[in-house]
């Protein structure tokens, strides 16, 4: 329970997490969720056999803990690699992949020593967190963006009040609506072989069977398809969405197809394939949600859908679980979760169906081109990019109107205001 309850947590409070990470900024945010992953755990080491105390310092704690730190982890990424995205969050996420493999093995040493210690130990690791933050410093700076005017009732003070801490533009970005909701969607079926795939081998094969070697291949072709499919991801020619759309094709596929086999070898074909594929979709929510929402919406627009992907992962195994204690098999198990992803590739099919918002419009993507990345965003009309500054500047206090901007097209001044703006916005988010 109080793993369910750690695992939901971290997915569900993705929401809170991109919010912060909007108005606190990259670094402090991933420090918070440090320190309070790491007090979770150091706590609950003094609490091992209390499980009512177990489920706020594990469950809340140290979910709630994760979170705060995953999400920005996820964003970083967008601010040093912009260009080679994929990739480097194929390498970031690969990590939970060499722990699926290595686990197993060092399960039985982990429990000889004890719960209290082991709680210690993963306190002791989870504190390198608040280190890792002092690093997450943002380079790309997001130049400023419109916010709707209100009247000075009580309703608009309100509404400007949230609109400065939720950024509503991302939800009007139709593209980001349909994949945030298609992905969960997908995600349905998605989990429930990762869960009971051991036990319905046992079934199949036999109690002596070395079930959880399939869990050891899952996690060894997931961590090379993040790398790999990571690489693919950023060629200028490939369709990051269409890739992912294959992956869940695929991934719903091999999960129908587990109750058409009886053989180990086979058993251990679909694992390798279903990993692959699983580092596929991993390795691309990041990439995705900078593609069609941009840096600017990208902390929030990954907050969000991974909190709405908390209902599935949390519900679709247990589903799977109260089928298989009705009908005592797995058969219609596996074959129900199988639907869900083939249909959530099918839906994303809609999103080339709606256009890109036009730049400037509410929720779409400003990127800079590949030779100007990590340099301040380049904007091919100078007035524009004065017009930004000015804003910028006067609502600092910098100046109280507009600097006249002169007739060249090539204004050095317009320069050296994109050089000011990006250390003014570098500085704050610091």
């Amino acid at each position: 329970m109080m793993m369910s309850l750690a695992i939901g947590s971290t997915f569900f409070l993705s929401v809170v997490a991109g919010v912060l990470t909007d108005n606190l900024g990259i670094r402090l945010t991933t420090f918070i969720g440090g320190a309070l992953a790491t007090a979770g755990m150091f706590i609950s080491s003094f609490f091992c056999d209390q499980i009512e105390v177990l489920m706020v310092t594990y469950g809340l704690m140290f979910g709630g803990g994760a979170s705060l730190a995953y999400t920005p982890s996820l964003v970083i990424l967008g601010h040093y690699f912009q260009r080679w995205m994929g990739l480097v969050n194929g390498f970031v996420t690969a990590g939970s992949s060499i722990f699926t493999i290595v686990l197993p093995f060092i399960l039985p040493y982990v429990l000889d020593v004890g719960l209290q210690t082991t709680f210690q130990v993963l306190a002791g690791l989870n504190a390198f967190l608040m280190v890792a933050a002092l690093v997450f410093k943002p380079l790309m700076p997001i130049l400023p963006q419109s916010r709707p005017q209100y009247d000075n009732s009580c309703k608009g003070q309100c509404k400007s009040f949230w609109s400065r801490i939720i950024n509503f533009d991302i939800w009007k970005n139709k593209r980001y609506v349909i994949w945030t909701f298609a992905i969960p969607m997908a995600l349905f079926g998605y989990f429930v072989p990762y869960v009971h795939l051991v036990k319905y081998v046992k079934l199949v094969l036999g109690e002596d069977t070395n079930s959880q070697l399939l869990v050891q291949c899952i996690g060894a072709t997931s961590g090379l398809g993040r790398i790999f499919f990571g690489l693919i991801a950023d060629r200028p020619w490939v369709n990051r969405i269409l890739l992912q759309q294959v992956s869940f094709f695929c991934i719903g596929s091999l999960t129908m197809l587990l109750t058409a086999v009886n053989a180990m070898p086979f058993f251990i074909v679909i694992a390798l394939g279903m990993g692959l594929f699983d580092g596929c979709f991993i390795s691309l929510l990041g990439p995705i949600a900078f593609d069609i929402v941009g840096p600017t919406g990208a902390p929030q627009a990954i907050g969000c859908l991974l909190a709405m992907c908390s209902i599935p992962l949390t519900c679709g195994p247990a589903i799977a679980g109260a089928l298989f204690d009705h009908l005592n098999s797995y058969l219609v198990s596996f074959l129900l979760a199988g639907v869900p992803p083939v249909i959530g590739s099918l839906v994303l099919f809609s999103i080339s169906c709606v256009k890109q918002p036009p730049p400037g419009a509410p929720g779409s993507p400003v990127r800079e081109p590949l030779e100007k990345q990590n340099n301040a965003t380049a904007v091919e009309e100078p007035k524009e990019t004065h017009t930004l500054m000015s804003d910028y500047r006067i609502s600092n206090g910098d100046i109280k109107e507009p600097r006249p901007l002169s007739a060249s097209g090539s204004d050095e001044a317009v320069k050296v205001d994109v050089r000011r703006l990006a250390t003014l916005q570098r500085e704050s988010c610091v």
